[in-house]
Formats: C-alpha cells, structure tokens, sequence
C-alpha cells in the first residue's frame, strides 16, 4: 500500500481469473494456450498470404490482413496474462492494470472502425462499381486503417483518466479473467457513478455510430444485389459480404452485452463469458471465417497445402 492524499490506495491487485476452475487450472492453461497459438498462427497465416501474393493486394484483403495484425495485438494485451494467472502469478500491479484496459479498449475501438471501414469497402465495391478502382485506392485503404488507429487510441482516454482518479483503499481483488473499468470501478473507494456514466455515454456513441453505418451501408448493399439480374451474380455479390457479416455479429452483441450498461453490478460469472467471448473465442474465430468464406484465400491454402503434403 501507499498513501497519497490521505487515502491508502491500492499499488497492485490480485485477477481472480476463472475460481471454478482451480481444481483444473493445467487443463484450462493447456486449453487456453492451444486457443492462442491458434489465434497467432491463423492471423499470421493470413497476413503473410496477404503480402505474398500479389493478386491479393486489393482493399478487401489488405483490410482483412490489418484486422488480422489488429487482432495479434488484442489478444497479447489479455491472453498472455491469463496463462500467467493460471500459474498463480496472479499479481498486476496498478500501472500495469491501467495499461492493460487502455490498450485493451483502445485497440476494441480500433477493430470496431476497422470493421466500420470494411463495410463501407464492400458498400463501395457493390453499389459503385465504376467508382471503386479510383476511389478505394491502395493508399486510401491504408488512410482510413491509419484513421481507424488513430481514433482507437485517443478513444478509451476520458475513460482511463476518470479511472485513474478513483480511490482504491480496500479489496483489491479484481472478479474478473483480466483488469476492466467495470471490476475495477467496484472496487473503488470513491464514487464511481460519473464513470458508469460516461463509459455508458461513450461505448453507446462509439458502437451506435459504428453498427449503425455498418447497417446501412448493408442495406444499400442488399438493395443492390437484389437488383442483380443472374442468380449466380448475387451470390457470388453477397458472398464477399457474408465473412465480414459474420465478424460484425459476433463482435458487436458481445461488446454490446458486455460495455452498454448504466450500471456496474452484473452477474460475475456472466461478466467472465462475455469476456471470455470477445477476447478469446472471436479472435480465434477471425482466421477461421476470413479463411473458409473468402474462396481465394481458400484456394491460396488449399495449394499450399496440397504441396506440403
């Protein structure tokens, strides 16, 4: 402990992680580590193929090679910590804690702009076709990634200073699987209901703004593909659509469920699924879906491997 300004604040906190577990602490880590070499190795996988082949460089592909390094990164701000936990290194020091909800929700903004990005892609290439080529340039696709970036980390940094200004003078054991705002605000001293309410007005504005840009570029999307003469045209239309669709979903209603809430008292064991959804499972889901519904990197993997084996 230290004392600052009368209070005795908390320097380090315990992440209980996953207490239903402790009878099987090896099989979770097994199974954990398992899920994130997977996670790296797909993501890399992709992103390699990406730069590799030249018939890959367009927007569509290079959006998903950035979602795919967005990705490694999000999951090495949580999941190695994790692993850590399950080997009863279950410190995190106040910084260190701090650190790693700013970079955790930094880099979820970043990734919800970047899927924002994809659909307006996918909306350009569908609904303006002639305009495409001159309009998502290689360059501009960088542009707007860089854009999606930037904005992510600015993001999370009204949040992080509110929290950084509470009190933490008591328990210091954090009922989560790694540090969040919400964990930690139960645990402050002080009164944390501006916190509720700005983390509420901001994860509201930031995912409304973003769904709602995602829906509507879906809906010009849909309109136009249904004015599509062939059905073979439409499908093949669409099919580009439906991977970074199935993205969208899983990402969204878990954020959603997890960070839209005017207040701080949720179920504990529902609070660990929902992180364990969207910080663990949709990453490692992300290769698995760019991989099957996209049928050129498809066919790249299917090569590479039939000359492997």
């Amino acid at each position: 402990m230290v004392t600052i300004s009368n209070h005795s604040l908390v320097n380090q906190f315990i992440i209980i992680g996953f207490p239903d577990f402790y009878g099987a602490q090896g099989i979770l880590f097994g199974l954990l580590s398992i899920i994130y070499i997977f996670t790296l190795s797909g993501n890399v996988t992709i992103i390699t193929l990406i730069c590799t082949h030249h018939q890959l460089h367009v927007p569509l592909y290079l959006f998903v090679a950035i979602l795919s390094f967005l990705e490694i990164w999000y999951t090495a701000v949580t999941i190695p910590k994790m692993l850590t936990n399950l080997l009863n290194e279950k410190l995190i020091s106040y910084i260190g804690c701090m650190l790693q909800i700013y970079f955790f929700h930094c880099l979820g903004a970043a990734e919800t702009f970047l899927l924002t990005a994809m659909a307006f892609d996918r909306y350009m290439a569908i609904c303006n076709p002639l305009r495409y080529p001159s309009i998502m340039t290689i360059p501009c696709c960088f542009q707007m990634a860089a854009c999606c970036w930037v904005i992510g980390f600015f993001g999370p940094l009204t949040q992080i200073i509110l929290l950084s200004r509470l009190s933490f003078c008591g328990p210091n054991k954090v009922e989560h699987i790694f540090c969040d705002f919400i964990p930690l605000m139960k645990l402050a001293c002080s009164d944390s209901s501006l916190n509720v309410t700005v983390n509420f007005t901001i994860n509201s504005f930031l995912l409304f703004l973003a769904f709602t840009c995602i829906i509507l570029s879906y809906i010009k999307i849909i309109s136009a593909v249904l004015k599509i003469k062939t059905t073979e045209g439409r499908k093949k239309a669409f099919s580009t659509c439906v991977a970074h669709l199935t993205v969208v979903f899983l990402f969204f209603v878990s954020v959603s469920f997890m960070y839209v809430r005017l207040t701080k008292q949720s179920s504990i064991n529902y609070d660990r699924m929902m992180a364990v959804i969207y910080s663990v499972l949709t990453p490692m889901c992300n290769p698995i879906i760019y991989s099957l519904r996209n049928r050129e990197i498809r066919e790249i993997l299917r090569k590479k491997m039939n000359a492997l084996f």
